[in-house]
C-alpha cells in the first residue's frame, strides 16, 4: 500500500457540493435539506443523505459515496465540507445526517453516535526542495508557536520560515494542537489556510514553507518529514510509532431517522468499503 495516493477526480460522481460557507448556527441548513428532500422525497423512507464536516475526511467520503451510489443505484449521498465542529454540529442540529470529524469530541460535544471509520496520520510536510528531513516534536512545537523563525535553527539553510496553519475549528488543528503543542498556542503570525488543499498548495508554492495536512494527500509534491526519527506510514502509525496520528469519524445520531445512513455505515464499514479506506488510509476493519 502506498501512502501516495492516484489522483482524485469527482467530475462523474453523485454528489453535490452543496455549500461553501457557512455559519455554524445555520449549519449547512436550508439548501443543503431542501435539495435532499426534492431529490428523495423526503420524510423517514428519503433515498438521500447528507454529510457534513472535516475537509481532511471529505475526499475519502466522497469516494465511498461514488462506491456506494453505483452499487446502489436510485440512493443519492451529498458530501460537503466546512470544518469537524461544524459538521458535529450539523448532526446534532440535524442538518446533516452524518458529521465527519478528523478528531475525537471534546466533552461539551458528547451526544452523536460515533463511527471510527479509519486511522489518519499528520504528516509534517515541507517542499521537496528543502535539505531538512526531519524535526524533533520539539522544534516542530517552536515553529508552530512563531519561536523559531529560520531555517538555519534546525540545521537548514539561512532563510525565513513561513509556516502554514490550519483554521480553528479544523479537526486536523485541533488533532494538532492537541497532541504537539501542549501547553503551547499556536503563533498569531502563522499564515492561516481553511481546507487542506490549500495548506499543501503554500508548500508546493514555497520552498521555505512548512505545514500540516493528512498523511492521505502526501505525494510527490510535498515531503514529509520524519518526526522524532520516525517517519509517518501506515506501519509506523500501526505500531504507534508514530505520535501525530487519529481517527476519522462518521458521527450519527443514535437511532437514525433513514435507515438509509445505516446501509451506508455498513458498507463504509464493510471489506468493500474498507478496501476503498486502504487506499489512501488506515482500515479498521479487515479488507477483502
Amino acid at each position: 500500500m502506498s501512502y501516495f495516493p492516484r489522483k482524485r477526480t469527482t467530475g462523474t460522481l453523485i454528489i453535490c457540493l452543496l455549500l461553501t460557507s457557512f455559519a455554524l448556527t445555520g449549519c449547512f441548513g436550508r439548501s443543503s435539506k431542501e435539495e435532499a428532500k426534492k431529490e428523495g422525497g423526503g420524510g423517514g423512507k428519503a433515498e438521500n443523505i447528507t454529510i457534513a464536516g472535516s475537509t481532511s475526511v471529505q475526499p475519502l467520503a466522497e469516494e465511498l459515496a461514488t462506491a456506494f451510489v453505483k452499487k446502489n443505484p436510485g440512493k443519492k449521498v451529498y458530501v460537503q465540507g466546512g470544518g469537524s465542529s461544524a459538521g458535529i454540529q450539523a448532526v446534532k442540529t440535524g442538518a446533516a445526517d452524518i458529521g465527519a470529524s478528523s478528531r475525537e469530541l471534546k466533552p461539551e460535544e458528547q451526544g452523536p453516535k460515533v463511527t471510527v471509520i479509519a486511522k489518519d496520520a499528520i504528516a509534517v510536510v515541507v517542499n521537496p526542495q528543502n535539505p531538512v528531513q526531519g524535526l524533533t516534536m520539539e522544534q516542530i512545537r517552536g515553529i508552530f508557536a512563531g519561536e523559531i523563525t529560520n531555517w538555519q535553527q534546525v540545521g537548514g539553510p539561512n532563510q525565513p520560515i513561513r509556516a502554514f496553519t490550519r483554521e480553528e475549528g479544523s479537526g486536523t488543528r485541533g488533532a494538532f494542537e492537541e497532541i504537539v503543542m501542549e501547553d503551547k498556542k499556536i503563533g498569531k503570525k502563522l499564515l492561516v489556510q481553511n481546507s487542506t488543499g490549500a495548506v499543501k498548495q503554500g508548500i508546493v508554492s514555497d520552498p521555505n514553507a512548512i505545514g500540516y495536512v493528512s498523511l492521505g494527500v502526501v505525494d510527490e509534491k510535498v515531503k514529509a518529514l520524519a518526526v522524532d526519527g520516525v517517519v509517518p506510514s501506515e506501519k509506523t502509525v500501526a505500531k504507534n510509532q508514530y505520535k501525530i496520528s487519529r481517527p476519522f469519524l462518521f458521527l450519527t445520531q443514535v437511532n437514525p431517522k433513514k435507515e438509509l445512513v445505516n446501509q451506508f455505515l455498513n458498507y463504509v464499514l464493510s471489506p468493500q468499503g474498507q478496501q476503498i479506506v486502504a487506499e489512501d488510509f488506515i482500515p479498521v476493519k479487515p479488507v477483502q
